[in-house]
């Protein structure tokens, strides 16, 4: 690795320190920021409130929502139980869940664990957050979505999916006999001495704990409350940066399980068409600037994170922030470090001005999926985005055909046909990149 910090380089520390700085102000909801080189903090810091209401500041120490980082743990309990010969990952998953209709289909852990298994993500559905504060069983949960038909068939395609890593905490709990909760915290927390991770409302002393936030009518205010019971082994661990240091330090030295499992885990699945759909086991794989990088987005009530790790640099880096909109995407601010710490940063897009002409000949509907589709239309002098149960996205034009989503990694280009009308909007997001074709003006 060239022009790669070293752990005594305080100049490195200072440019960490100067990009995050401008995006977290002293009074608004914040973030704490880690970052670690061959297993030593290089960087440790917290900004912005803990509490608004309170007015309590942020600390290191602070415990946030991980949201959807929590996948790559229920994905490492899953693995224990199949060294231990308790579980195949081609188990079909009615081996453990008995009452789980298969439409004729075979579905088994592994498309479970690789988004791939077809099953309609609960959280896509149009009750969802409308009854996200009620408390439900894990049964409730399964019985909300187990019904719906399959989006496609097991294997064949790959959409981001929280109802198949609920599934695998019910399977968890079926196989060890334990409830999700106390098998995270008795086979990862406790022995890797990450004292300040549990699921949330089990935590074993009390934390420092920050309070979620969103952005409502120009302030930002409490979230809404939700029950985790909804969210479960998809989403409902809560920790803070010093033990996401734990976690990668255990994650890079090989512990808890064995060298090939771990390999499996950072392996791009390979649909049924051979292609590799850029996620293993509860780690996104991919690149950035050309270098191998594995990651977790997550996204709750009140909370936005982002772990990464570059294993060949020995690089990670985690941002957990206590707000979910109205705030700079914590993924942004992982990748800048990254890119930063591998001396390949990242250039951002700079906006320029379209008429409103142009501009209306890119609004109209787009699909995104069976079940979603992306609406474009222009206030004035800007082009808005809204995803189906997303948020009103404002974008911002870099080219004639351009757009990016400001301090996200967010950016599409639309394309236009033969004769000039636009057909289709390409999104790059997450390291994916996702063509939505134009179903109507």
């Amino acid at each position: 690795m060239t022009n790669a910090p070293t752990a005594l380089d305080k100049g490195f520390a200072a440019s960490i320190d100067a990009t995050i700085v401008p995006f977290y102000k002293a009074d608004e909801p914040g973030a704490t920021v880690i970052v670690t080189l061959d297993g030593k903090t290089v960087f440790r810091q917290a900004y912005g409130m803990a509490n608004i209401t309170k007015q309590e500041p942020m600390t290191p120490e602070a415990t946030l929502r991980l949201g959807s980082i929590s996948k790559q743990f229920t994905a490492v309990c899953i693995l224990m139980l199949f060294e231990e010969g308790k579980l195949r990952l081609s188990d079909e998953i009615m081996r453990f869940l008995p009452d789980y209709p298969a439409q004729g289909r075979q579905i088994t852990v592994e498309h479970l664990l690789t988004h791939s298994s077809g099953i309609v993500s609960f959280t896509s559905k149009e009750d969802f957050d409308a009854n996200i504060a009620r408390e439900l069983t894990v049964t409730d949960m399964i019985d909300s979505f187990k019904n719906d038909p399959l989006e496609f068939a097991p294997g064949t395609a790959f959409n981001y999916n929280n109802s198949g890593y609920f599934l695998l905490g019910a399977i968890i709990e079926t196989v060890s006999g334990r409830s999700y909760a106390r098998f995270v915290e008795q086979r990862i927390f406790v022995p890797l001495g990450m004292n300040r991770s549990y699921y949330e409302g089990h935590e074993l002393s009390p934390q420092q704990v920050a309070a979620g936030h969103t952005h409502r009518d120009g302030v930002f205010v409490p979230c809404d409350p939700m029950s985790i019971s909804q969210v479960y082994a998809a989403g409902a661990l809560v920790s803070n940066v010093n033990d996401m240091a734990r976690w990668e330090n255990a994650v890079a030295s090989g512990k808890l399980i064995s060298a090939a499992n771990w390999n499996k885990a950072f392996t791009s699945y390979r649909l049924a068409d051979g292609s590799a759909c850029g996620y293993g086991y509860g780690w996104e794989v991919g690149t950035l600037q050309q270098r191998p990088m594995l990651a977790h987005s997550g996204g709750i009530n009140g909370f936005m994170t982002c772990a990464l790790r570059l294993p060949e640099d020995k690089l990670f880096v985690a941002v957990l922030s206590n707000a979910d909109f109205g705030i700079v995407d914590p993924e942004y601010i992982a990748h800048k470090i990254g890119a930063m710490a591998i001396g390949a940063p990242l250039v951002d897009f700079e906006e320029i001005k379209l008429d409103a002409e142009v501009l209306d000949t890119y609004v109209g509907v787009y699909t995104v999926n069976a079940s979603e589709q992306r609406t474009f239309w222009r206030d004035g002098g800007q082009l808005l985005m809204l995803r189906t149960g997303g948020d009103v996205t404002p974008v911002h034009p870099y080219s004639a055909n351009g757009f990016f989503i400001k301090h996200t990694l967010v950016h599409m280009e639309f394309v236009r046909d033969t004769v000039g009308a636009v057909a289709k909007v390409v999104l790059h997001q997450h390291g994916e990149v996702n063509e939505n074709p134009r179903v109507t003006a």
